[in-house]
């Protein structure tokens, strides 16, 4: 059942699920079982770092986009202009 677990967070890039299912690895009676359970464990961190590098990507586009923003927008005087 774990490891049935653990193919469905991958699938769903539930990385909070994975983290717990590793964090309750249980003991595994066949060498098969300890082959899949090492081979998923694997994608999980590959997962983890994609997603992970994936989120950097779009928190530096985010900030891109502010600073544009920033650039763009009129600077107001903070002093009161009655000439105008």
């Amino acid at each position: 059942m774990w490891l049935t677990n653990l193919k469905i967070a991958i699938v769903e890039k539930d990385i909070e699920k994975l983290d717990k299912l590793i964090d309750e690895i249980p003991k595994l009676e066949t060498k098969a079982e300890m082959e899949e359970a090492l081979y998923l464990v694997k994608e999980a961190s590959n997962l983890a770092t994609t997603l992970k590098n994936e989120t950097v990507k779009s928190m530096k586009q985010i900030n891109n986009n502010l600073n544009y923003i920033k650039s763009t927008q009129h600077k107001s005087s903070s002093k009161f202009d009655i000439k105008s």
